[in-house]
């Protein structure tokens, strides 16, 4: 394997610009995300935050400006789409498990189906992922037999389990008891240890203080801020920034 640590920044994003009717969702954002950096992107509700998560897939197509992954411009569809949406793992609010496959079925399509990988090798994989996660006993279960925090643990190792150049979490712990937010972010916290480029959509403070290398704050579609989490939390330095700080650290 090539070492591209040097290389280009992994997430490029240029004057992206979205619209849902006259709400203009995302506008003129820029933003880059290097290899191995993790990136939490917090605010308000409906400032744009999962938008600009589910773009940089193309699962939110945008109405102008350019997102590039590796160095290649996100295609508009078809398989070069596909193909580079393999390069971007997606962990969703809601799972998104298929309820008529075991966990190990659902970690292992993927890399069968997707990058044809021999269904011994993937298997052997998915059980390594699942032992990552600290479900490799419930392998044989459906997603139905789980908890809520176990569900979106094997969604983690689906989503690593295409080897992913960068992993996006849409608010993974928002659907969740607050028991099992814990286990949660105890795997993404080592993901983040071991060198995974992330870019996190979250409301768990404690994870943007502890894990990331930079927090982006989002007000009305744009990047008010961005900062390491040292200076956005204790110096934050727009009004709004620290309106929304004093309301939400103040519980």
């Amino acid at each position: 394997m090539v070492d591209q640590t040097n290389s280009h920044d992994l997430v490029v994003l240029d004057k992206v610009n979205k619209y849902f009717g006259d709400l203009h969702a995302l506008r003129d954002v820029d933003l880059v995300v290097e290899r191995g950096e993790v990136l939490v992107v917090i605010g308000p509700s409906g400032s744009g935050k999962s938008t600009l998560c589910r773009a940089i897939n193309r699962l939110e197509p945008i109405d102008s400006g350019t997102i590039t992954i590796d160095g290649v411009p996100l295609p508009v569809e078809g398989k070069a789409l596909a193909r580079l949406r393999s390069d971007v793992g997606m962990v969703f609010q809601s799972f998104n498990l298929f309820a008529h496959k075991t966990v190990l079925q659902n970690v292992t399509l993927g890399p069968v189906k997707v990058r044809k990988m021999p269904k011994a090798e993937a298997r052997q994989r998915g059980m390594e992922l699942l032992r990552r996660v600290g479900i490799e006993e419930k392998a044989g279960r459906y997603p139905a037999e789980l908890s809520g925090g176990q569900q979106q643990r094997a969604a983690i190792a689906r989503a690593l389990a295409m080897d992913p150049k960068v992993m996006l979490f849409d608010e993974p712990t928002s659907a969740l008891d607050p028991e099992m937010i814990k286990e949660v972010l105890d795997v993404m916290v080592e993901l983040a240890a071991e060198g995974t480029t992330m870019i996190v959509v979250s409301h768990e403070m404690g994870f943007a203080r502890s894990a990331a290398r930079k927090v982006a704050f989002m007000d009305g579609g744009r990047i008010v801020e961005l900062a390491s989490p040292d200076q956005f939390f204790d110096h934050p330095e727009s009004d709004r920034a620290r309106d929304f700080l004093s309301k939400i650290l103040a519980h």
